[in-house]
C-alpha cells in the first residue's frame, strides 16, 4: 500500500468519512431523516440523517477499495471526486430551497470541492512503477 498513493488516499479518506458519517448522528438526533435544516458537525458543517448516511456509504466505498487493490482504489477516488465536484458546485444553488435534502451549508460546499480536488488528482495521476506492477501481476 505504501507505493500507491491511490490506495493510501482513499483509505484515508475513507475513515475520515466513515468517522464523520458516525459523528453527524450525535449531532441528529430527533431531527427527519430528509431535513432541508441540519445539525452543525464541529460547529460548522451542516448534516442530517441523509447526509450521515451518505458519509458512511462513501467512506465504506473508499475504505474497501483502498484495502483491496490500486485500481480499485484509483477508479473509487475518480468516481467519488466526481460527484463530489458535482456536489460541491450545485450544492451553491440548492441551499435555501427545498431541493437541499442533505442539508448542505456553505462550508460543506467547499469541503467537497477540495475532496474532489484531492480525489480527482490522485486518481486521475499515474502510479507508481511497484503498485502498477502489483495490480497487473
Amino acid at each position: 500500500m505504501r507505493n500507491s498513493p491511490n490506495r493510501i488516499v482513499a483509505t484515508v479518506f475513507g475513515a475520515v468519512y466513515l468517522l464523520v458519517g458516525l459523528l453527524g448522528f450525535a449531532v441528529t438526533g430527533g431531527m427527519d431523516f430528509i431535513s432541508t435544516q441540519g445539525g452543525l458537525l464541529l460547529g460548522v458543517f451542516a448534516v442530517n440523517p441523509l447526509h450521515n448516511v451518505a458519509h458512511l456509504l462513501i467512506g465504506g466505498a473508499l475504505l474497501i477499495a483502498g484495502l483491496v487493490s490500486a485500481r480499485a482504489a484509483k477508479t473509487v477516488n475518480t468516481v467519488v471526486g466526481a460527484a463530489y465536484l458535482l456536489l460541491g458546485i450545485v450544492g451553491f444553488f440548492l441551499a435555501g430551497t427545498a431541493a437541499n435534502i442533505l442539508a448542505l451549508n456553505t462550508a460543506d460546499h467547499f469541503l467537497h470541492l477540495a475532496s474532489a480536488l484531492v480525489l480527482i488528482g490522485v486518481g486521475l495521476g499515474t502510479e507508481r512503477a511497484g503498485a502498477t506492477r502489483a495490480v497487473t501481476a
